[in-house]
């Protein structure tokens, strides 16, 4: 999902009132519409910028979606994190083109959703295992808030991991 300042966080940065945190205010500065939420969460998480930070920066009206489609009402319930989450799965295209790769719609029916719970930690574990010379494809797996997203990164972790480990992960994601 990508996001975008909206009029009140544009006065909350020029003026800088508000809530915004310090570390929250240099992600707050990379939502440009051009970066993914993954992609600045990617960047920011070594400051310690998480999802339930972008939550409450969505939640407080300073950032929302670049389509300009309202996010849907969050709910108490699950929490700020599967909150997000929700919203990035109400925003998501059911036939995204995703090139050579299937689209999440195929296979076995499950939501784009379900298959980012699925895939989520095996991506991380294989790209973890890959030491030092998988660092940044690690932050970017980590940074990955949605089915998209980690789908964008899936052929660069086949390529880092080869076929045969990344069997499961292609599972998970496409089956």
């Amino acid at each position: 999902m990508v996001l975008v300042k909206t009029q009140a966080g544009q006065e909350a940065l020029k003026d800088r009132r508000g809530s915004l945190s310090s570390r929250q205010r240099s992600a707050f500065i990379l939502f440009d519409g051009k970066r993914s939420m993954g992609e600045v969460l990617a960047a920011t998480a070594a400051m310690g910028i998480t999802q339930d930070d972008v939550q409450t920066m969505i939640a407080q009206g300073l950032l929302a979606p670049l389509s300009g489609q309202p996010l849907p009402v969050f709910a108490q319930a699950g929490g700020p994190a599967s909150a997000l989450a929700d919203a990035a799965d109400a925003l998501e295209a059911p036939g995204t083109d995703l090139g050579t790769i299937a689209s999440p719609v195929e296979g076995s029916g499950r939501s784009p959703k379900e298959r980012y719970q699925a895939a989520y930690p095996i991506a991380t574990e294989l790209t973890a295992g890959l030491g030092l010379r998988g660092f940044r494809l690690n932050l970017a797996v980590e940074g990955a808030g949605s089915f998209d997203d980690l789908a964008a990164l899936a052929p660069k972790i086949r390529e880092a991991v080869g076929d045969d480990k990344f069997e499961r992960l292609d599972h998970a994601l496409f089956d």
